[in-house]
């Protein structure tokens, strides 16, 4: 008779979702470089979304939903007009900080942007600290600002370690929803009960595919998608704060889990014995680790496993660039995860597919010298046929080391060589870079560059005297942390 009801007693929340919560309201981060990497990534990702702003396919999709909406103690956006709710705003901010692939880079079994999450972060605070000024209480403070980032950075990079997504399928923007859900609800001020309830409805949600991302179906929901996601947290947290009941289930229910509609190593598949379903695995607690040892995209406005790919073809330049009639080949070494999400052959369809295309990343800057958010627009691509010329030359080959020391704790390189074999028999040298100038092993020689890539963003939405007071702003962390959050943004 068993088989004929469901046994009806409630399970306490899954463990992981206990663990994120109390991680999230009773961490305290005590690494000075965690905190100073965080002023780094904001000024990083604030810039990137500026940047973006010069392009209509990015400014088609912002503002209110409905036109003429006026939202008290709304969230602004930056570089923009606009005063809209939080949710809304997080939508806008999170689109604009991903729309040119240049925002910072995680890399582990699943891969992602950690600061996709400001979308959600930056909204909230900027509405709540207008509201507690209105209501005659002390301002939101920008150390709160940093202090979600670096949160959000760990449950969604912790969570990436070992647990890849992508090959079941779904796109790393879960990882995003998930981590903005959490960091929103605490600074809503969620209880215990309330962040619990936020995060189950962040994995019970249907969760975002990869197919905007990989060939034949690249396209533009692949700029948008984070936004998207970092915008649901907000939702997601506020309907928790109303009073909503959670799922405690929500990943290890039979049959109606997450681990058991989404994660299985064969999707509903009855064969499959519960020992080898997929369950999430955690290699280590949540601390301040993935602020630490972010990716930061300095160089290249460009999907990250090919950053190294470009600078190599950018040291190559100068030695190809009068014989590009003369190549024969030209041989592209990397590691399998590259190979695996952007190397493509035959026609790229739009600016999306190309800057996920690991040999159109390489053929721009061996031809020009650089590699630029212009360079994938439609009509850079149809002026220059050399472009696609070189791409079917090229010949990708997977090195075992790279692939392995893409993944080791202590290395995480992300490597690409590049060399060109010519007609006569000749060859360049085999130009290889293993760490992109973005990395934590490079940040000496990197962060002075993150600078200047964040003063020229500015300069491209701001004149001169705005620009310097912005700087001003972000020079040292002990004047940023203490800035109320609504003047910090009202500069933007």
């Amino acid at each position: 008779m068993a088989d004929n009801y469901d046994l009806n007693e409630r399970p306490e929340y899954d463990g992981l979702l206990q663990d994120i919560a109390d991680y999230v309201l009773d961490y305290r981060i005590d690494s000075d470089e965690a905190w100073e990497t965080a002023r780094y990534c904001l000024m990083d990702t604030i810039g990137c979304g500026l940047l973006a702003l010069r392009f209509p396919e990015c400014t088609k999709h912002l503002g209110p939903l409905v036109e003429g909406t006026h939202v008290p103690h709304g969230a602004r956006v930056p570089g923009t007009p606009y005063r809209l709710d939080p949710v809304k705003a997080a939508w806008d901010i999170g689109c604009t900080v991903r729309w040119l692939d240049y925002n910072d880079t995680w890399l582990a079994a699943e891969w992602g942007h950690p600061s996709d999450n400001l979308g959600a972060i930056l909204a909230v605070a900027d509405h709540l600290s207008q509201k507690r000024v209105a209501n005659g209480q002390a301002p939101l403070a920008m150390k709160a600002v940093l202090e979600a980032m670096i949160l959000a950075h760990e449950v969604q990079g912790v969570l990436a370690l070992e647990n890849s997504f992508n090959r079941v399928g779904l796109d790393h923007v879960v990882l995003v929803k998930v981590a903005s859900t959490a960091v929103s609800a605490k600074l809503m001020g969620a209880n215990r009960e309330q962040m619990l309830s936020a995060l189950s409805h962040a994995w019970v949600d249907g969760q975002a595919l990869r197919t905007y991302r990989h060939a034949p179906n690249a396209g533009s929901r692949k700029s948008w998608a984070a936004g998207d996601a970092t915008s649901r947290g907000v939702r997601l947290a506020d309907i928790a704060m109303r009073g909503e009941m959670g799922i405690p289930g929500v990943l290890t229910a039979p049959q109606w889990g997450f681990y058991d509609v989404l994660f299985a190593k064969t999707n509903r598949d009855q064969s499959v014995k519960p020992e080898q379903a997929r369950r999430f695995s955690l290699p280590q607690p949540f601390g301040s680790y993935v602020m630490e040892n972010i990716l930061f995209k300095i160089s290249f406005p460009a999907e990250f496993h090919a950053q190294t790919a470009a600078e190599a073809a950018v040291t190559l330049h100068p030695q190809v660039r009068h014989r590009l009639d003369e190549i024969d080949r030209i041989e592209i070494t990397t590691h399998e995860s590259a190979i695996r999400i952007i190397s493509k052959q035959g026609k790229l369809a739009n600016p999306a597919d190309r800057d996920h295309c690991l040999q159109y990343m390489t053929a721009v800057p061996l031809i020009f010298g650089n590699l630029v958010a212009e360079h994938y627009e439609d009509s850079f691509h149809q002026a220059h046929p050399d472009i696609d010329r070189l791409r079917n030359k090229m010949q990708v080959i997977e090195d075992e080391r790279y692939t392995r020391e893409y993944l080791e704790p202590n290395k995480r390189s992300i490597a690409n060589a590049v060399q060109v074999f010519f007609e006569d028999g000749t060859s360049t040298e085999k130009v290889a870079v293993e760490y992109p100038i973005g990395h934590r092993r490079r940040r000496e020689e990197g962060m002075p560059l993150l600078v200047e890539k964040f003063r020229a963003n500015l300069k491209t939405r701001f004149p001169a005297q705005q620009c310097e007071a912005i700087m001003d702003c972000c020079e040292s962390l002990a004047r940023l942390e203490v800035m109320p959050v609504h003047d910090f943004v009202s500069k933007l």
